[in-house]
């Protein structure tokens, strides 16, 4: 057998791989693994990216900004975010501002602005920290449109993923637009215009330069640079903005001074609890009129923002450990003030619309009857012990004043009058005069109804009395003039209706003139005062409520105080104690 020949060392060595080449190409297939594991990890992350679609057209609950009787915002409900804002509804000093000190270079570079990218680890390195950020408005953009603020590498990649996909479906401008309507600014709620509603009380709208460049200001870190919480960080930032604005030719340099010395601490929002009571009674009578809504609506009201400021700070230092209510009407039914409780964020029950026994507060329907069928001021009638059957009531004070006028029978509030009044003219002459004044068919069909025991709230009861101060012409309280959408289209307008005489003039004089004896020497002196036209007390058996409504030139005011339960108050709390005094310290 003959050896086997061995093989030439040189061909050997030609066919096997050096080193260097199975190097190369093990490098070659890690790099070829790393690009497909990276490709692999990217698509992961793009499979897990939120609906783009659904975000960018995201429902929220339609914005309801009240206002009141002279356009004045009082405040607003479910304001999530700002209204709507655009380059083109905006001063174009309030996206100048942004861009001047955010991304300057915005309309120039692509998605991604790698010369600052660059310029930003540049400055990072020099500082030995971040010292400062290079990514772009369109970057910042898809972060606070769809993602979460989580900084992780998926989080980052899903950013450069979205920047691309917004350059590539919007145009610069509109990638503003959704920058100004959807970045976090204010407590959870997001936009320029929320922000500049919250520090400032306008809207983006009406912004003035410092104002935008101190909205700009907070950009980099909302409550660091808040102008509420770190007013001279936010000043001195926004001194920077507009410096910047000058350089890069957006203002001059005289703009630029004089918006420098309007810059100042933003003043807390007023405290919109004083209006909650309100805002909340308008919102169901906004329902009412327009049932179901999807849009943001205007909602102009009747409301007297200086006279509900006022009646919210005099009515919890009245009450003390009782609860009250106020409700204030024009003489035509505007009603111009709510409180519906000594303190709003304690309870949301609002009183002015509770059932309660009016007490002698309901004798005016009674007394109407009377001057209507002949009586006067003048006439005498017998105020002496009076039962109907078992109901035997006694006057307040147990005394009786036997043949008086019948308007200091009205005055002094006794209780026998009214009765034998109500049963010499018959109970369903008194029923259908309180339906003539808006509130019978509400009433009981006895003789208790006459002194009051028949529930109705205070809305109600005032609303009798405006008839009377009215020439006795028909009065519907209405809180609501107009309501609009955010494009000024009107969905609702108030279409005041003819006013129907239902109490004659003859009779509206004599009644008006007994109210002004109730408060000149009657129950009601604690609330007299200069202006007042007249008022009627009232207290529900046991004290368990206590009324007083007044008017003046202007307005009607009606007052309760009571508890909640219904148990009794103090024997001392009469209408013509805490609530008159509570009608005079508003009307003073």
């Amino acid at each position: 057998m003959l050896p086997r020949a061995r093989p030439d060392k040189g061909l050997e060595e030609k066919k096997r791989p050096s080193f260097r080449m199975r190097l190369l190409f093990w490098c070659l297939n890690l790099v070829a693994l790393l690009i497909a594991a990276g490709l692999t990890y990217v698509m992961i992350i793009f499979l897990q990216m939120p609906s783009l679609d659904a975000i960018l057209h995201e429902t929220r609950p339609a914005a309801i900004v009240f206002l009141d009787k002279n356009g004045t915002e009082i405040r607003s409900s479910n304001r999530i975010m700002g209204m709507p804002v655009s380059t083109d509804t905006v001063p174009p000093y309030v996206w100048q501002a942004i861009v001047a000190i955010e991304d300057k270079r915005f309309f120039e570079h692509g998605p991604v602005d790698m010369r600052g990218i660059t310029r930003a680890v540049l400055t990072n390195l020099v500082h030995g920290r971040v010292a400062a950020g290079g990514s772009s408005i369109t970057q910042q953009t898809a972060k606070n449109v769809f993602l979460s603020r989580e900084k992780k590498l998926s989080r980052k990649i899903q950013e450069l993923i979205l920047s691309y996909w917004l350059e590539n479906r919007f145009d610069k401008n509109q990638i503003l637009d959704l920058y100004m309507n959807r970045v976090s600014l204010v407590g959870g709620m997001r936009g320029i215009d929320a922000a500049a509603r919250v520090m400032f009380q306008v809207s983006a709208r009406d912004m003035t330069l410092a104002q935008a460049a101190q909205i700009a200001a907070m950009l980099k870190a909302p409550t660091t640079y808040s102008p509420l919480k770190n007013p001279d960080k936010n000043i001195a930032r926004a001194r920077v903005i507009l410096q910047e604005m000058v350089r890069q030719g957006y203002i001059t340099l005289n703009q630029a001074r004089a918006a420098a010395a309007a810059l100042a601490p933003a003043m807390p929002a007023p405290d919109t609890n004083l209006y909650r009571y309100w805002t909340d009674f308008v919102l169901d009578e906004t329902r009412s009129r327009l049932g179901g809504f999807n849009t943001d609506l205007f909602v102009y009201t009747t409301l007297d923002m200086n006279l509900q400021e006022r009646i919210a700070a005099i009515l919890p230092s009245r009450v003390g450990e009782y609860q009250g209510a106020v409700v204030a009407m024009g003489h035509d039914g505007a009603l111009r003030a709510m409180s519906g409780g000594a303190d709003y964020q304690a309870s949301q029950y609002n009183r002015t619309l509770a059932m309660r026994q009016p007490g002698s507060a309901f004798k005016p329907v009674v007394y109407l009857v009377a001057l209507e069928r002949g009586l006067t001021p003048e006439s005498y009638v017998n105020d002496s012990p009076f039962a109907i059957g078992d109901y035997t009531p006694k006057n307040y004070n147990a005394r009786y004043y036997g043949d008086i006028p019948l308007s200091t029978a009205f005055a002094k509030s006794v209780n026998s009058v009214p009765l034998k009044l109500t049963e010499e003219y018959g109970i369903d002459a008194v029923l259908n005069m309180a339906g003539r004044l808006g509130v019978g068919t509400q009433l009981r069909r006895e003789y208790s109804t006459v002194l009051g025991a028949s529930e109705m709230s205070l809305l109600d009861l005032t609303t009798i009395y405006a008839v009377i101060w009215n020439d006795g012409a028909s009065v519907r309280p209405y809180s609501i003039t107009k309501i609009t959408d955010p494009a000024g289209n009107v969905l609702y307008s108030r279409n005041p209706s003819d006013a129907i005489a239902v109490v004659g003039p003859q009779t509206v004089e004599y009644m008006t003139r007994m109210l002004v004896d109730v408060v000149t020497g009657g129950t009601g002196r604690r609330a007299n005062a200069p202006g007042v036209l007249g008022g009627k007390t009232g207290t529900s058996n046991e004290n368990r409520d206590a009324w007083f409504v007044g008017a003046t030139d202007k307005l009607v005011i009606g007052v309760w105080v009571g508890n909640d339960d219904f148990t009794p108050m103090s024997s001392k709390i009469t209408g013509g104690t805490i609530p008159a005094e509570i009608f005079h310290d508003i009307v003073e």
